[in-house]
Formats: C-alpha cells, structure tokens, sequence
C-alpha cells in the first residue's frame, strides 16, 4: 500500500474516531457527539497545526470557519479558495473535535487523546510537508518542545532563531489568530512589521512552486 492509499484510510478513521466520546481514557466523555475535522493531503507542502475546533467549525464540520480563519487567511495572504485546497495546506489541530466549555463559557483545552493516538501516524504519513505552522500553546509544546520558551509569546518572539536552522520541516510559531488577541498584536507590532513579510513570502513561494 502507498501512503497515499494509507493516509486516505488513516484520515477516514479520524474522521469516524469515538474515543473521547465512547472510551475516553484521559478526562470525562466528551459533552456532544464528536465531530472530527481535519484536513490532509499526501502533496500539501505547508501544515497548519492548531488547537481544536471552536463552535463554529464544529458546526460547520470545516476549519476555521469562524473570524479567526478570517485573520489567519489575511496573515497567509490567501484567498479562501487556495486555503481550502488540501493540496496547498493541511490543517491537523492538536485535537479533531471541539472539547467543549468551561464555566465561563470558553473552550476548553484539547483532548490529549487525539495527539496520543492519532498524531504521531498522520505526521509520519506527510513526509512532504516543507512548512509547519503551530499556532497556540498546545501545538507549541508538541511541535517546538525544545524551542518552547515560557510563555505563548516569548516562543513566537523567537520564531527568528527557530526558523533560521532551514530544518525540513521549517517551523514558524504564531499566535492564536482569535480575535481576543487584537490586543495582543497591538502591543507587538513586530508580529506584522517582521514575521508576517516573511510568512507571506514563504507561502507564496510554496504556492506558486506547486502550481
């Protein structure tokens, strides 16, 4: 079997995956049905590694589907159409399905036992990706661990350090594109001023070179 063949039947038993619901082994069953989302292909050279889904997607079944995706596409400087081609970007959160809310109504953390079981085969399954972008802490901790500073945005603000080795995969860590953040990105213009040039630029050359 190729690992085209293998990838198409490891991401259909994602997409059909019960754990945190039916046999959950690292917190309480999940609060709905599950609804996976994941995006993947055997020839995207770009991967997006986010957090989990919010209500939206959930909903919607597609990520980044809410104002966050909004903001990332403007960050990539994509249209919605060359974000949604699994071809260009594969988009593979730390968990596949959206974990619910707190108290206070926010969304609580990934089910860690999607990275456990599911994660580590998927990665191994896209020898091709050239790019990793990991957005947020959770992603952070797995894709960056020996890179990870003390805090979300200490790690992003040493994005030079860990970019510059031309590893493959390169890594590039952003924040949460969430608009909560606006704040945030207000007060660390360097965000837009140095690290997104750059991230536009290595897109677009990645883009053009597949098509």
């Amino acid at each position: 079997m190729n690992e085209k063949s293998e990838l198409t039947q490891l991401l259909a038993q994602i997409r059909a995956c019960r754990i945190c619901s039916d046999a959950p082994f690292l917190g309480p069953p999940l609060p709905h049905e599950p609804r996976p989302v994941v995006v993947a292909s055997s020839r995207s050279p770009i991967l997006i590694a986010g957090q989990a889904p919010g209500t939206r997607v959930h909903a919607s079944g597609m990520p980044f589907t809410d104002r966050s995706g909004d903001r990332l596409r403007e960050w990539l400087g994509v249209t919605y159409e060359e974000f949604y081609e699994p071809d260009n970007f594969a988009i593979v959160p730390m968990g596949f399905c959206f974990p619910g809310q707190d108290a206070r109504g926010s969304d609580l953390p990934p089910r860690r036992e999607c990275a456990i079981t599911w994660r580590e085969r998927l990665m191994e399954l896209m020898p091709q990706v050239e790019l990793i972008l990991v957005i947020g802490q959770y992603a952070q901790a797995w894709h960056m661990s020996e890179d990870r500073k003390g805090s979300l945005a200490e790690t992003v603000a040493n994005w030079r350090a860990v970019f510059s080795r031309n590893e493959k995969p390169r890594v590039l860590p952003l924040p949460h594109p969430s608009w909560r953040n606006t704040a945030w990105l207000k007060r660390n213009p360097w965000f837009s001023e140095e690290l997104l040039p750059v991230l536009r630029a290595e897109i677009s050359m990645r883009l053009i070179r597949r098509s």
